[in-house]
């Protein structure tokens, strides 16, 4: 099928080009031109219903902390304890120089199940000393949350990213309970947000 699409943008370009340089019939040349714009609209079709655009996720961001430098632990700076969030926000913090384990957040509404939050790159995105990543709330509007900030080690991190790939294959998302939190994780930071609407299916 892809070949068929390269073939027909080729020959329509071929038959484009032929029409612009071609100056002695003039019937032949609006022939041609109408002939290479179908089959490059007809490529370009086509190739755009096998690759589909990526849909772009959006998301918005809570009140924000002054950070204090130099900067001594790992912390949330957005949201701040006590925020209204939306369904997404974007969770930032900061982290100490020298800091060499993952940083994951993990949300806890009321059902008290964890909740590890990830993006495209699984653990919480990590750059010159700031932190930050999509953080997805699913419940009813006024239903309170814990969002607590853990920093693991590779064992947990793998154990996090198998744990919200097999949630995504199966869509249930069921949650962990403590007992389950791999021992590589070790809870650094937390604060309480509240839902500002409802937020219950949407993912």
């Amino acid at each position: 099928m892809l070949t068929s699409v390269i073939i027909s943008v080729i020959v329509g370009a071929i038959c484009l080009l032929i029409a612009i340089l071609y100056k002695k019939n003039t019937s032949l040349r609006i022939t041609l031109g109408s002939i290479g714009v179908v089959l490059l609209f007809y490529g370009g079709y086509s190739y755009g219903a096998m690759h589909p655009l990526a849909i772009i996720e959006t998301f918005d961001t809570g009140n924000k902390l002054q950070v204090e430098y130099p900067v001594k632990d790992v912390q949330v700076i957005s949201p701040v304890d006590g925020d209204a969030v939306r369904c997404r926000i974007l969770t930032m913090g900061v982290y100490p120089e020298n800091h060499d384990k993952d940083i994951w957040v993990l949300l806890m509404p009321t059902d008290k199940k964890f909740y590890p939050q990830s993006d495209y790159t699984n653990t919480s995105y990590k750059e010159s000393g700031k932190w930050q990543v999509v953080t997805r709330f699913g419940g009813d509007q006024g239903e309170s949350f814990d969002l607590i900030v853990y920093e693991t080690n590779a064992a947990a991190s793998q154990f996090f990213s198998e744990t919200i790939a097999n949630w995504k294959a199966a869509n249930d998302y069921e949650g962990l309970t403590m007992e389950e939190i791999p021992p590589g994780a070790t809870e650094i930071d937390k604060i309480q947000v509240t839902l500002e609407g409802n937020c219950r299916g949407i993912h």
